[in-house]
């Protein structure tokens, strides 16, 4: 099989969906590697990387779209790549298709097979290519808010940790999932105060269990999120619904509620937000205020820190993509595989629930 590494063009975007090693395994497999020029740049990868390793390097996006059989990224197509897609070809990369429907419309009418970082579970029903960078935005979501909470940066002017007679500020966590428990472990370092909020009592069973005493749970319901965003110095939205829209957690009324200055950081932005006033941002124009909170929904965060996050994927999405590479369509769709769960749309017809859901269509099968 041919697969293709284009540069990803999304603003900002500094990662890279392969890494040489990544090239090399797949060589030795039988099968070619195509990268365009600079793709690794941006995490610190030169182009003479990916030679030695077996790569060939392609001069543009289109002509890495033109030749592979399979594509392999890490965001979403963005609109000047829609042309460069056709009828059977695999693109395998994150797609959070609930959140925009230009998307689902472009991909359905290319006729490509969409498979879904997001929504691939493993035999034990993990989220195995979430896991990583929900990892990073999580413990990132803490040091973008520690710097919106600023003055300078619209903020309340709050250290978070505080000093000696001066108390820290308080943290709100949307959801306890990875994201949430990574920003909770962060957040409990500089010494704040934490509540993270869930409906999975198991869940919050076990983040009571694990996390430093400075972390309380509670359980998400309306009267627990006002109470609780009354207080927030800063509020971290991680709520995952994988392949579906998030849910509005927070409404705009809410925010009269909220402290001026105080700062909300909505990871699952990508996914619709959990807020109902989140729009994506982008990390060259990051924030935006509204009733005087600091909006920061940045929807490709791990992205700045291009070379943390590109070894953090790879390292999680190089077996898949071996995987995928070794069966190809027809194997996969042959199979019961973890790879055929994860496509979204196949063939023009859209095929995952949570995507069907988002924009009331048909789910239809495989």
């Amino acid at each position: 099989m041919i697969i293709g590494v284009p540069r990803e063009v999304k603003t900002d975007e500094y990662r890279v969906a392969m890494l040489p090693v990544g090239v090399e395994s797949l060589v030795q497999r039988g099968h070619s590697v195509v990268v365009e020029t600079g793709a690794g740049l941006g995490s610190g990868i030169a182009d003479h990387d990916y030679l030695r390793a077996g790569a060939e390097m392609a001069a543009s996006g289109a002509d890495v779209f033109s030749q592979a059989e399979l594509i392999v990224k890490v965001k979403e197509p963005q609109s000047d790549e829609y042309p460069h897609i056709r009828p059977g070809q695999i693109l395998f990369t994150y797609f959070h298709f609930a959140a925009s429907r230009s998307l689902t419309d472009a991909m359905i009418e290319s006729g490509s097979t969409c498979i879904a970082y997001e929504t691939l579970r493993d035999e034990k029903g993990r989220l195995p290519l979430l896991t990583p960078m929900s990892e990073v935005a999580g413990r990132m979501s803490i040091q973008e808010g520690a710097k919106y909470l600023e003055k300078p940066q619209m903020g309340r002017g709050i250290l978070l940790g505080g000093v000696p007679g001066v108390a820290p500020a308080h943290i709100t966590i949307l959801g306890g999932g990875i994201v949430g428990a990574n920003a909770a472990r962060i957040a409990a370092g500089f010494q704040v105060d934490v509540a993270i909020l869930d409906v999975d009592l198991d869940r919050l069973r076990y983040l009571d269990d694990v996390m430093p005493a400075n972390v309380n749970t509670l359980y998400s319901d309306r009267h627990n999120i006002l109470e609780q965003i009354e207080r927030a110095d800063l509020v971290i939205g991680s709520v995952l619904i994988p392949g579906a829209k998030a849910p509005q957690l927070v409404r705009a009324e809410d925010l009269k509620r909220m402290k001026a200055g105080s700062v909300i950081i909505d990871v699952a932005v990508d996914q619709g937000g959990c807020i109902e006033t989140s729009r994506p941002t982008t990390h060259s124009q990051p924030t935006y205020v509204i009733d005087e909170v600091v909006h920061y929904c940045v929807a490709n965060m791990p992205g700045a820190v291009g070379r943390t996050s590109t070894f953090a994927l790879c390292n999680a999405t190089t077996p898949w993509v071996i995987r995928l590479a070794d069966l190809g369509l027809d194997g996969i769709l042959s199979a019961k595989s973890p790879l055929r769960a994860a496509i979204n749309i196949h063939a023009g017809k859209v095929v995952h629930p949570g995507v069907a859901s988002a924009f009331d269509r048909t789910c239809e099968s495989l």
